[in-house]
Order: C-alpha cells, then structure tokens, then sequence
C-alpha cells in the first residue's frame, strides 16, 4: 500500500508524519509525530491500525511516551455502554393527530375468555345458560330491559303468552341473547349481526348450539352499517323483517345517524317492530319511517324505546 509522506494537519493541532509508518518496528501501526499546542477545548484522539488493534497498554504507553494522561481520552468503546442505551421507539402515523410515539415493548392484553351468566327468560329455552364475554368488550342487554322489551312486543301483537311468527333482526348482536329469545318465544327465523370474529366464534355460535337453534338462525359478520347499505345483497329482495333489535355499544354510534339509517333502509316494513336501547341524555324521535313510538322506559340508566305500526298504538291504548 502506498503512504503519502507529506504531512497532515490536524484539526487538534497535532502533526502527523506519515514517514514514521515505514521505519516502525510494529508492521501496520502508523506512529503520530505529536507536537503539544495549548489549546483551550477538549480533545479525542481514536488510536487504530489498519491491520491489528492496538491493545489497552499499547495505547497507554504511547500516550505516556509523548507525555500525555490517558485519562483524558476516553476509549472509544465507552460509546457503546449499555447504560446510554434507550428504549426503542417506534413512531405511527396517526391520520389526523399527527405522529405519536409508543413504546415497543407495551404489555400484551390478557386472552378474552367467557362465563356463564346469562339465561333465557321464556320460551322453549327458558332457563337455558348463555356464554358470554368476560370485561366490557361487549355488553348484553340487562334482563330486566329485555323482559319488558318481549312484554311490550307479545302484548301489541295480541297475543300475551308468546310473539307472533315471523323473522327477526339482532343488530350488534353479541352474545346473541336478544335474537335467541326472540326464537324461543315464537320466531320462526333469525339474522344476527356481529362484526366481532371472536364473539361470533367463541359466544355467539356456542349460545345457538346449546339452545338448539342454530338450523333457524343466520350470522353476518359484517359491521352494521355495511348490513343496512346491502341489506338486500344478505337477506334478499323479500328484506323487510318483523322484528328489528338495535343495542350497539353506547360510546360508538350517533343514534341520530343510526336510526335514519335504519328508517332509510329496506329492512323496516308498515308492520316492522323496532327495539332500541339507548343511553340516558340522548334524544330519540317520536317516529322512526313510518314507524311510531309505543311505548318509552327508563331502567336506571338505560332506556328503551319502540316503535310500530299505528295500529300497534291504538290497541295498546285501547
């Protein structure tokens, strides 16, 4: 290798002379010719060779030999202390917040299991135990509310002691408790809609087979409101349902939105029932399409609303 013998200036005020490198008794290690400067800042110098690394003494007898402290010149390695290392970050891209910081390492959510604390309330399948998630991931209607729900519809129907026969529509449907009682009271047919993988898989297929009626239902794992846009492409020209369940969870949906939606949709007929549980402070209107209110209840902070054919009203006046 060829080593130019002019000399380089350093930016640290040393000279070095690349001339020393052919007459060193050390084969590949370039020796400095070192002239002391006073200088007022803090210097490094890095000591390598192009072949071999020069060890811990070589490098401090050298730094003796032209009289300077070791001390002074931190080693290189230093740099690489696995104290100074820091967590590794990980930025996203959040559309509309910008970008957000979050640590790699975050803890893993614990595995979703179920338990057993629903139950059928009449019906056929009165009594029967029906699986659901344990947390708040999803959150079935209270029993209280569905007793009065399944009331309220059997007397407007006139008939008292059951439903009357038709088709049913459970939107966010869940653990399927409110379609499943629905079947058990005297549905002929029902449509649940659940976009959740996990609850239809591992709660809501479950709760069908144990109460028998997984032949009479239908499941859509379609979010709701994908359903109400191609209502006809998933149940067919003939779409208007009997009875229409609605009891999403409270923190993610405008109920104004929703239930045009719903009154806009083919789905809804001239005798379509409509349940709807919906929160405390929220408005809900007197009518839903063509559809009235009959009938408006407060258990706590749950409400419950439904709305029906005119004809549903006078008789319940009546």
């Amino acid at each position: 290798m060829a080593i130019s013998s002019s000399p380089i200036a350093s930016p640290l005020g040393i000279n070095i002379n690349t001339k020393l490198a052919a007459s060193s008794s050390s084969p590949g290690l370039a020796l400095f010719n070192l002239s002391s400067k006073p200088t007022n800042r803090f210097s490094t110098i890095v000591l390598s060779s192009y072949r071999n690394e020069l060890t811990s003494e070589d490098k401090k007898a050298l730094f003796e030999k032209y009289g300077l402290d070791p001390n002074h010149f931190p080693s290189q390695s230093s740099s690489s202390s696995p104290s100074l290392k820091t967590k590794r970050r990980k930025e996203i891209q959040n559309p509309g917040r910008g970008k957000q910081v979050r640590e790699e390492d975050e803890e893993e959510k614990p595995p979703r299991t179920t338990h057993r604390l629903l139950q059928v309330l009449g019906g056929k399948a009165k009594r029967k135990k029906l699986l659901s998630p344990k947390g708040m991931d999803v959150r079935p209607m209270m029993e209280v509310v569905k007793g009065s729900a399944f009331d309220t519809l059997q007397a407007a129907g006139g008939c008292p002691a059951s439903l009357r026969p038709g088709r049913w529509l459970d939107l966010y449907s869940g653990t399927g408790s409110v379609g499943i009682e629905a079947i058990s009271r005297g549905c002929s047919e029902v449509h649940f809609v659940e976009m959740d993988p996990w609850v239809v898989s591992n709660v809501l297929q479950p709760n069908l087979e144990c109460t028998g009626f997984l032949d009479v239902s239908v499941i859509h794992t379609v979010r709701v409101e994908s359903f109400l846009e191609r209502a006809e492409q998933f149940v067919g020209q003939d779409s208007a349902f009997d009875f229409i369940s609605v009891t999403p969870p409270y923190a993610q949906v405008d109920y104004g939105i929703l239930m045009d939606q719903i009154s806009k949709s083919p789905i809804v007929g001239e005798d379509t029932f409509i349940v709807v549980e919906y929160p405390l402070r929220t408005d809900m209107l007197d009518s839903c399409g063509c559809l009235v209110k009959i009938n408006d209840r407060r258990f706590g902070r749950t409400h419950l609303a439904i709305y029906g054919p005119e004809w549903a009203q006078k008789k319940r006046k009546k």
